[in-house]
């Protein structure tokens, strides 16, 4: 007994969070993003998702997703390609990093520039509960460029989303975001989804315990990391057409285990 407290000491911190991150990608390489950990989502939205963005997200395509000096960047670009006027990256850990419940971290820099909407965000692998919202999604961090400096971390579901007025959210003034590196976090555990910026919490929603429809958290989820140009929150006060190339820069993605 004393060897099994010992052991689970060094492995778990107090918070019940693995010390180590059981995955990660810390970018200290060059070139694509690494493949054994990043897919993409291709495409103009109208393949099912999308917010009526202007974007074509490209396939392993440099110009608009690649690692350098310790960093990932994903870059938008104003440029005519497969029918839009942006190009830009959206890259998934679908089959590659699917987690339920941990402790979920990125450093990250947003751009500048009206139009530009980054997201760090995660998304159900199997979709148990049906498609979106019934099974859930969870936001780490959101910044749209009309609106600088201000970070969102949010949760969807059924019973709680933004098309009918009830979505879950939360919002910080926060200074140096789009210069700066920032740490946000979402802590996902049975009984609740927690978030924070630079380790202060500012999002907190319990599971009710009520029906699927409040809480679809009990499955695997996957990372999404991307760079959207308009569409129906970012682009609400126009685009900048100025502003691009936007580039969007994340020092790290790590999670942590969760222990039961």
């Amino acid at each position: 007994m004393i060897l099994y407290f010992f052991l689970t000491s060094l492995l778990f911190s107090p918070s019940g969070f693995t010390k180590k991150p059981i995955w990660a990608d810390e970018f200290n390489y060059e070139g694509l993003p690494d493949p054994k950990k990043w897919s993409y989502d291709v495409g103009n939205g109208n393949n099912g998702w999308g917010n009526q963005e202007l974007q074509y997200y490209t396939n392993a395509r440099k110009e608009n997703a690649f690692v350098s000096n310790g960093t990932l960047k994903i870059r938008a670009i104003k440029e005519s390609y497969e029918g839009q006027e942006y190009t830009s990256a959206r890259l998934v850990s679908k089959k590659k990093g699917d987690f339920k419940y941990g402790r979920f971290e990125v450093r990250a820099k947003v751009p500048t520039g009206r139009g530009t909407w980054p997201a760090v965000w995660m998304l159900p692998t199997d979709w148990e509960y049906g498609g979106w919202p019934s099974s859930g999604e969870i936001d780490i961090l959101e910044h749209v460029g009309y609106d600088p400096d201000v970070v969102h971390i949010s949760v969807h579901t059924k019973a709680y989303h933004h098309s009918i007025g009830t979505q879950k959210t939360a919002s910080r003034k926060l200074p140096g975001a789009t210069n700066s590196f920032h740490l946000y976090r979402v802590d996902w555990t049975p009984t609740y989804i927690k978030g924070f910026v630079d380790d202060v919490e500012l999002f907190h929603f319990d599971n009710e315990g009520e029906d699927k429809n409040a809480w679809p958290f009990d499955q695997k989820f996957h990372w999404l990391i991307n760079l959207a140009v308009g569409g129906m929150w970012g682009g609400q006060k126009g685009i900048d057409e100025a502003a691009f190339p936007a580039e969007f820069e994340v020092d790290y993605v790590r999670v942590y285990g969760w222990k039961k």
